[in-house]
């Protein structure tokens, strides 16, 4: 069983399909990242130096028909944000009601090859305006990774953020100290398996392989990452060795 909608899908995901079981089911969307559509969805990406070695081109993200649709979803987000968000409400409450039938809770990352702050943006649902998609739905589950550190979701109990972390650039130093200063849990992308150490940062090292329910982790970690893709051949600073 899978759920299919016009913006997340669940059950095709290599990664989050992991965490999908007798408790959770996570759905999660894909756009084209940074510029590569036309429009910038990863705000600090070039900094990061995560561009070449993203995941929009491990598994079946390297085929042309998935890169195809993903490139649609991106244009229709820059030209039409009204209609993409109420598509985006529509796809949500019809994967609750998935969830709801196979007694498992939904879990939603919208951010899969994107860093947009979902928290800026309203969207309506039944005729009344909420300030973003996650007051729209409390009973969902949201999470997602990102680069941007002082994005302001605290408030926000149903939306959990992992920090980026990266060494390809000082310019991108800043948004690790701020990161570290909140007290966010660092996901750290290592090249070799065997490379990765037990602390890092100060911080106790997790595995972040065996699923990707990142909400679930405890506080004050780094969450260990391998590289996929072409993120294996990444030399930016990016992927740690």
């Amino acid at each position: 069983m899978a759920y299919r909608g016009k913006l997340i899908a669940s059950g095709a995901d290599a990664k989050t399909i992991k965490g999908n079981g007798d408790k959770y089911e996570t759905a999660i969307m894909y756009m084209m990242p940074w510029k590569s559509s036309g429009i910038n969805v990863c705000a600090n990406a070039e900094i990061a130096g995560c561009i070449d070695g993203c995941l929009f081109t491990a598994g079946r993200g390297a085929m042309n028909t998935v890169q195809q649709s993903r490139a649609r979803k991106t244009e229709w987000f820059a030209t039409d944000r009204v209609g993409f968000m109420a598509a985006m409400v529509v796809d949500c409450g019809k994967f609750a009601k998935y969830c709801a039938k196979q007694s498992v809770k939904p879990v939603i990352r919208l951010n899969g090859t994107s860093d947009i702050r979902w928290e800026r943006i309203p969207v309506v649902k039944d005729d009344v305006t909420y300030e973003n998609i996650f007051a729209a739905y409390p009973d969902i589950q949201f999470y997602d990774y990102t680069k941007i550190a002082n994005r302001k979701v605290e408030h926000i109990d149903n939306y959990y953020l992992t920090f980026s972390y990266s060494e390809a650039d000082v310019r991108y130093k800043p948004q690790v100290d701020i990161a570290l200063a909140k007290g966010m849990n660092m996901a750290v992308v290592w090249r070799n398996i065997e490379c990765i150490p037990d602390t890092f940062l100060d911080r106790p090292v997790i595995s972040g392989d065996a699923d990707d329910l990142r909400f679930l982790d405890p506080t004050n970690v780094v969450v260990s990452l391998y590289a996929k893709g072409r993120a294996k051949k990444d030399t930016s600073g990016f992927v740690i060795d």
